[in-house]
């Protein structure tokens, strides 16, 4: 058998030690280039730029 706690901790520290777990929403900021919501500090999806030049090729759909 194990270690076992010798008390039973508290509800506030255990919810203080919880306290960094939290959900955040993501931020999301508007590319400089074509002007879609992307993610700080990643190549926007839709034009594949990232400050001011582009740093992937993205493939337009062809719409038949």
């Amino acid at each position: 058998m194990g270690p076992l706690p010798k008390r039973k901790l508290s509800k506030g520290r255990r919810d203080r030690r919880r306290a960094h777990d939290s959900i955040r929403a993501a931020v999301l900021v508007q590319c400089s280039n074509c002007g879609e919501m992307r993610l700080q500090h990643n190549v926007c999806p839709n034009c594949g730029h990232y400050q001011g030049r582009e740093v992937i090729q993205v493939e337009k759909e062809k719409k038949s």
